[in-house]
């Protein structure tokens, strides 16, 4: 009889760690300020606050060209304070009072999709994608200094996200899909000059294939959100190529039959330094990120 009882345990025991294992369908966000996010985590109501806590993210470190430690970070459960201000050593997460359009993206994905839904996200403020451009750049071959730029975080946070083997804590491993990356950058580009504006698209298409390449699968989803100014709200910054890069990101999306562009993000409403979105609409834009995801899933 206790051989018999001591035989149901292990087997219960078994067959629990068995139904703990799990599947994530992985997605990247990636890009500059509006991909960090400036909402205000006092402005989410509770429910938003806890709205996305079942999803893991591994979010890395923010850091300018050549400096130490870009991309490094952490599997931990979603909360408001991934937005700009967050940072990681690899160790601890450290919180800001902000949030972006993950909040939400994991939500609506995790709600429409009926899958397991986890995050890797890695984005700089100021970021453009050509060498020169901003506070730092994305282009796949700046060598200057010790050649280390925002391409390579990336690559840094994506592939120590990857190599996880139990990304939700839960002591059993788990089984990652990438599944999506959703970009939102592009206005450094229009800022900088005619130059950086016009090799917009070219850069992007060579940016998405290897980031595409590093996820481990050239047709992944690719969801672009289209850069915003608004002329009811104030004179224009200093962003006279918007057009031209806008366009760019239009053409991507017209050529790629992987790709999306949410425009939605022109009737947003920005913050008084009409670079940066208001909370509410970070909370838009994870659900426009979403919609536009889900029906690229078939792709």
């Amino acid at each position: 009889m206790r051989l018999l009882k001591t035989l149901l345990i292990l087997t219960l025991s078994l067959t629990s760690l068995m139904t703990s294992a799990k599947t994530y369908h992985v997605y990247f966000l990636g890009g500059q300020s509006n991909m960090e996010g400036y909402g205000y985590n006092a402005e989410l109501s509770d429910d938003q606050k806890a709205l996305s806590s079942a999803v893991p993210i591994f979010h890395g470190r923010s850091v300018f060209d050549n400096q130490a430690d870009g991309g490094v970070g952490l599997w931990s459960l979603l909360k408001p304070g991934h937005g700009t201000g967050f940072h990681s050593d690899g160790v601890t997460n450290n919180y800001s009072d902000r949030f972006g359009p993950e909040l939400t993206f994991a939500q609506s994905m995790a709600k429409s999709s009926e899958q397991n839904i986890a995050i890797i996200k890695y984005a700089t403020g100021g970021t453009g994608l050509s060498t020169g451009v901003g506070y730092g750049n994305w282009d796949p071959e700046f060598t200057e200094g010790d050649g280390q730029n925002q391409y390579d975080y990336a690559l840094t946070a994506i592939k120590t996200a990857l190599t996880a083997t139990d990304i939700d804590g839960d002591g059993v491993p788990d089984t990652l899909i990438p599944a999506g990356i959703v970009w939102m950058q592009g206005e450094a580009d229009a800022h900088h000059s005619v130059a950086a504006a016009d090799a917009y698209g070219e850069k992007l298409t060579t940016l998405m294939k290897l980031i595409r390449q590093a996820l481990g699968d050239e047709t992944i989803p690719v969801v672009l959100g289209k850069i915003n100014r608004r002329p009811d709200q104030g004179a224009e910054p200093e962003m006279p190529y918007m057009q031209t890069v806008i366009k760019a990101q239009k053409l991507f999306a017209m050529n790629d039959v992987c790709a999306r562009y949410v425009t939605e993000t022109e009737n947003y409403t920005l913050t008084d330094d009409r670079w940066h979105y208001d909370s509410a609409a970070y909370i838009q834009m994870g659900q426009a990120f979403a919609k536009a995801m889900l029906n690229l899933k078939a792709c």
